[in-house]
């Protein structure tokens, strides 16, 4: 990724809408970005069924799927399709006060604490949280 804004200025689009996710359990999933991310309920459509929640600057669009029953998790190595999303978090400190939040509950498995992005001054770690959603949280400070 490159911060060199001649290239940014010739892009067509700029930054994300929203990003739609199919989930087993609508209301898990979504009680998970409000209760435990602080997101907020913009909305939702119940004979779609749709809840489309926010944390000010991203949208997640969450859609129930017809037959949880039937789902299979994400396997990057077999599936096209979405791998993760990362999401940006305040601070070190803040990503480490998510790190032993996560700890206390058993509906997110950490798949690795917080660590260095590779060579970069960011720390990140990644999770799979309710919905079978894979996300990754980054530091930046």
């Amino acid at each position: 990724m490159t911060n060199d804004s001649s290239q940014q200025s010739q892009a067509i689009t700029h930054g994300i809408h929203h990003l739609g996710l199919s989930v087993p359990d609508i209301e898990a999933t979504a009680a998970f970005f409000i209760t435990t991310l602080g997101y907020q309920k913009d909305g939702e459509k119940p004979d779609y069924p749709a809840i489309f929640v926010s944390d000010g600057t991203v949208m997640l669009t969450l859609w129930q799927v017809a037959s949880p029953e039937n789902c299979r998790a994400f396997n990057r190595r077999e599936n096209v399709g979405l791998h993760h999303f990362a999401m940006n978090v305040e601070s070190r400190a803040a990503l480490k006060t998510l790190y032993l939040q996560f700890l206390e509950l058993d509906c997110v498995d950490i798949e690795f604490a917080p660590e260095s992005l590779g060579s970069s001054p960011m720390e990140h770690m990644m999770c799979l949280v309710p919905g079978g959603l894979r996300v990754e949280f980054i530091a930046a400070e």
